[in-house]
């Protein structure tokens, strides 16, 4: 049998957890995606309110204070294979208990803040790299 460090257990549980997350995102997107074309992305929704409903199912199992589960495997299951599958499922339950503790200004700055400026970073990242190339075809026109 092979010793692991107690140190190194924790990130070999979310590596294991995040292959099997990710490739069952990318092989459910690829298969859906040719069934629900349009101008709403309907695949990456059902991966995230997917996601959000295993881990509305995993998370009470996984913190239950009556139901012991090992921290490396509740590691692999809720960061490792939910978080690889989706983050949105992650936002969800931030939110979920942030709402449930009836803080409703922190709930609604998290909320906005969230989508607002993941928005506005999108936006912003999107901007500089078309202007990144932009100005990187018109250099090379030159060359």
């Amino acid at each position: 049998m092979i010793s692991i460090h107690p140190r190194l257990r924790p990130a070999l549980a979310v590596s294991f957890g995040a292959v099997p997350g990710a490739l069952s995102r990318f092989l459910l997107e690829a298969y859906l995606e040719p069934y629900l074309a349009g101008n709403v992305p309907f695949a990456t929704l059902i991966v995230n309110v997917t996601g959000c409903f295993l881990l509305g199912v995993i998370a009470p199992l996984a913190f239950a204070r009556t139901f012991v589960l090992h921290p490396e495997l509740r590691l692999l299951l809720t960061t490792g294979l939910i978080g690889s599958y989706t983050t949105f499922s992650s936002y969800e339950l931030d939110n979920d208990q942030l709402f449930s503790g009836q803080s409703w200004p922190v709930e609604g700055f998290y909320w906005l803040g969230s989508t607002g400026l993941g928005l506005l970073a999108l936006e912003l990242g999107s901007r500089l790299v078309l202007r990144g190339l932009a100005y990187w075809e018109k250099w090379d026109d030159l060359a």
